[in-house]
């Protein structure tokens, strides 16, 4: 091979190692760029996400915040209503001993004129028999615990109620109160259905 020959295929490997690394820069160059790219949005997909987390995570923690001060609300009305309530009961309770304390002292000063009356009628009659004292005393006792009765019993008008206006007012009475009212019942009108109510009540008392 001359030398014109040899210079010319030196020259031709010399460009295609040239071509061939310009090839493989270009093919390295887009691979890198690439690389970049998917990093990039890598990047963007995490930060995407994590934004996404934090606005959930904000949202229920301002919706759990919104149900602890609603179970707040809900817990002072609650407290609120019972407080009401038993400040009406204690008034219903004040009330109705004021009226039974009334009615005592009513039936007190009743029995006390009666006392009074009979005492002088009796200074009076002095012409009157010891068995004449005897009667108007034991009528005036008799006045007295009836006075005392009425003013203590718990239903008052309960001669002229029915078994459907009497089982209502049942249920604020004590047991000392439910038994005195079966007494009662079974020495006069002894109705069964009253009896087994009162019988009932008591029976869920004890």
């Amino acid at each position: 091979m001359d030398q014109g020959k040899a210079r010319d295929v030196n020259e031709a490997a010399r460009r295609f190692a040239e071509t061939l690394a310009d090839s493989y820069r270009l093919v390295y160059g887009q691979a890198a760029e690439a690389g970049q790219r998917q990093q990039q949005r890598a990047q963007q997909f995490s930060d995407l996400v994590a934004q996404n987390l934090r606005e959930q995570a904000e949202g229920n923690r301002a919706a759990a915040q919104r149900l602890s001060e609603q179970a707040g609300r809900q817990r002072q009305a609650g407290q609120d209503l019972a407080r009401e309530s038993v400040e009406a009961y204690a008034e219903f309770l004040d009330a109705a001993f004021a009226r039974y304390r009334a009615g005592a002292e009513r039936a007190a000063g009743s029995a006390r004129s009666l006392a009074e009356t009979t005492t002088s009628a009796v200074g009076t009659a002095a012409g009157t028999t010891t068995g004449a004292v005897g009667e108007a005393t034991d009528t005036a006792a008799g006045a007295t615990r009836s006075a005392a009765e009425t003013a203590t019993f718990p239903i008052p008008g309960y001669d002229e109620m029915n078994v459907q206006e009497i089982s209502g007012r049942l249920d604020p009475l004590t047991e000392d109160q439910i038994r005195q009212l079966r007494d009662y019942e079974r020495q006069n009108q002894n109705r069964k259905t009253l009896m087994e109510r009162y019988d009932g009540k008591l029976r869920a008392s004890s």
